[in-house]
C-alpha cells in the first residue's frame, strides 16, 4: 500500500519525531483548493521542508531544532503519523488555548487562524512513530510547492518503531483537548 506525506516544517516535524510535541495546526497551502486543507489521510509520512520554516514564529524552546537543510535535493522521512482525533476549531480564544501543545506561538497561531480571512483552523492529534530506518527519496518537482499533501506513489509502509508518546498519555491528552475545544 503506497502513502502519503504531510508537509510539516522541519522543526515541527522533529518535534513530532522526538516526542516533544503530538498536536499540529493545519490551516493550508498557497496551492491547496479554496476550502483549504483537509485531512484527507489517517496514516501518513512525516515530510520536513524548510521552505517558510519561519523562526519568529516557533515557540523559543523549540527554535533550537532550527537547521538549514543538510541535504537539499534528498527528502528524509523520519517517521510515520496516525491521526487520533481532528478538531475543526472555529473560535480563536480556543486556538489560542492550543499554544502550550504544539511548537508554533501565539502569533503563529493567530496569522494561521484568519489565513485567507477564513477564521478557522484544524487541530491534529497524532501518534508519531519513528522510522526504525528513515526514508530517503529524492525530492522531485513533483513534490515541491506549498501543498500539504504529496503523493508517494510506490513508496510501501517503512517499518515504524514504537510510538514516541504512549497510548495513555495520548488519551490524557485527547481529553485535555476535547476539555479546551468542545467544553470549554
Amino acid at each position: 500500500m503506497s502513502l502519503s506525506a504531510l508537509k510539516e516544517w522541519d522543526t515541527q516535524a522533529q518535534a513530532l519525531t522526538l516526542g516533544r510535541t503530538a498536536v499540529i495546526l493545519r490551516k493550508g497551502g498557497i496551492m491547496e483548493t479554496h476550502d483549504g486543507f483537509e485531512v484527507e489521510h489517517r496514516r501518513f509520512l512525516l515530510y520536513p521542508t524548510f521552505l517558510h520554516q519561519n523562526e519568529a514564529e516557533l515557540r523559543p524552546e523549540f527554535r533550537p531544532l532550527l537547521r538549514p537543510d543538510p541535504a537539499p535535493g534528498v527528502l528524509t522521512l523520519p517517521a510515520v503519523a496516525d491521526v487520533l482525533q481532528v478538531w475543526k476549531v472555529e473560535d480563536l480564544g480556543k486556538a489560542l488555548t492550543l499554544e502550550p501543545f504544539q511548537a508554533l506561538n501565539a502569533a503563529a497561531i493567530e496569522r494561521r487562524f484568519h489565513y485567507r480571512n477564513r477564521p478557522w483552523l484544524h487541530a491534529l492529534l497524532l501518534r508519531v512513530s519513528p522510522l526504525t530506518t528513515p526514508l530517503e527519496l529524492e525530492e522531485t518537482p513533483e513534490m515541491l510547492g506549498c501543498v500539504s499533501w504529496v503523493p508517494l506513489p510506490g513508496v510501501s509502509v517503512p517499518e515504524p518503531g514504537v510510538p514516541v508518546t504512549p497510548d495513555a498519555d495520548l488519551e490524557q491528552l485527547r481529553q485535555r483537548l476535547n476539555a479546551l475545544l468542545l467544553l470549554g
